[in-house]
C-alpha cells in the first residue's frame, strides 16, 4: 500500500493536518506499505520557503517518516503540461475566459445562489464559455486573452460511461455530473490547477490509497473522470472526518493557537494529538 500526505507550504500545520498525516501514515504502516510526502506548492503567490522545513519538522515530531526525495509540485510542470495536452486533444476540455467576478455576476443575473464546496470552485460555473465556437476560441486565444481550461463534465461523462470509485468509509460511489460543475484543471496564473496536478502525481507516485478529508469527497468525482480519460490507475479512497474548532468550523492555517508548533511549545504531547485518530482508525485496519 502506498499513501501520501500532501500539504501546501502556505502556513503552519495545525491539529487537523496532524490527524490527516497520522491517518495516511498509519494506514500505510498496518498494511506493510509506505506514506509519501508531497508538497502541493503550485500556488506560488502564497508559498513561503520557511513552511517546507516547518512542515517536515512537525511531521518528524509526530513520529512520522517517509522515503526521500520529497516531491514538490512546482518542479513538475512538464508532467502537468503533457497531461493537459492529452486532455486538449481529447476535446473534453475548453478554454474559459471568464473572471471570478463575471461568474459571480452571472449567478446574480440567474437569481441563484453560489454552490459552495471545498476543493471545488466557490461558484459553480454556469457554462458561459462552454458553447463558444471554435473560431471564437481561436481568435481570443490568438489575441492573447487570459484563459483557464475547464473540464466539460457532460461530454466527459458521455465519453467515459458509468464510473465509480471505492471509499473505505462510504463504499462504492457512482460518479455523478450533478456532483460538480465544469471545474478548472489549468489556471490562468499558475498553470495546472489542483485537480489535474493531484491526479497526475498520484498516478506517477503509484499511490494506491488516497486518504483525505471528507470535504474533498465531491472533488473525487472530477479526479475519477480525469483518471479514466488519461488511462491512469484507480486508487482506493478514505475520506475521513474533519477536525473542527469549538464553533464547529474547519480549522484554518491562520489559527495559530492550534498550530502544531504552538502546541509543541506549550508542552502538548504527541499521544494527545493522535489518540482520537488511532481510536477511529480501528474500523479500517
Amino acid at each position: 500500500m502506498v499513501t501520501r500526505f500532501a500539504p501546501s507550504p502556505t502556513g503552519w500545520l495545525h491539529t487537523g493536518h496532524a490527524y490527516a498525516a497520522w491517518i495516511a501514515w498509519r494506514m500505510a504502516c498496518v498494511n506493510g506499505g509506505k506514506m509519501l510526502l508531497r508538497h502541493e506548492d503550485i500556488d506560488f503567490s502564497r508559498v513561503r520557503e520557511t513552511y517546507y522545513a516547518g512542515i517536515e519538522e512537525d511531521l518528524r515530531w509526530l513520529g512520522l517518516r517517509w522515503p526521500e526525495p520529497t516531491w514538490r509540485q512546482s518542479l513538475r510542470g512538464s508532467a502537468y503540461a503533457a497531461a493537459l495536452a492529452t486532455l486538449q486533444q481529447s476535446g473534453l476540455v475548453y478554454p474559459c475566459f471568464c473572471t471570478r467576478r463575471e461568474i459571480a455576476v452571472e449567478w446574480e443575473r440567474m437569481g441563484q445562489a453560489p454552490q459552495m464546496g471545498d476543493g471545488l470552485e466557490s461558484f459553480r460555473y454556469p457554462g458561459t464559455c462552454r458553447d463558444l465556437s471554435a473560431d471564437e476560441r481561436r481568435k481570443r486565444m490568438e489575441h492573447g486573452d487570459a484563459h483557464a481550461w475547464r473540464l466539460d463534465m457532460g461530454k466527459s461523462m458521455d465519453f467515459c460511461g458509468e464510473l465509480a470509485f471505492f471509499d473505505r468509509r462510504f463504499g462504492k460511489v457512482l460518479v455523478s455530473r450533478e456532483a460538480v460543475g465544469d471545474e478548472v484543471i489549468a489556471r490562468k496564473d499558475i498553470g495546472a490547477a489542483y485537480h489535474l496536478a493531484v491526479v497526475v502525481d498520484d498516478a506517477a507516485q503509484g499511490v494506491t490509497l488516497v486518504t483525505r478529508g471528507e470535504d474533498l469527497l465531491a472533488a473525487t468525482h472530477v479526479h475519477r473522470i480525469l483518471q479514466a480519460i488519461l488511462h491512469f490507475p484507480q486508487p482506493e479512497y478514505l475520506h475521513h472526518p474533519l477536525v473542527l474548532d469549538h464553533e464547529g468550523k474547519r480549522l484554518a492555517k491562520r489559527n495559530d493557537v492550534l498550530a502544531l508548533r504552538t502546541l509543541r511549545e506549550r508542552g502538548t504531547s504527541v499521544d494527545e494529538l493522535v489518540a482520537s485518530a488511532e481510536h477511529w482508525l480501528r474500523d479500517f485496519f
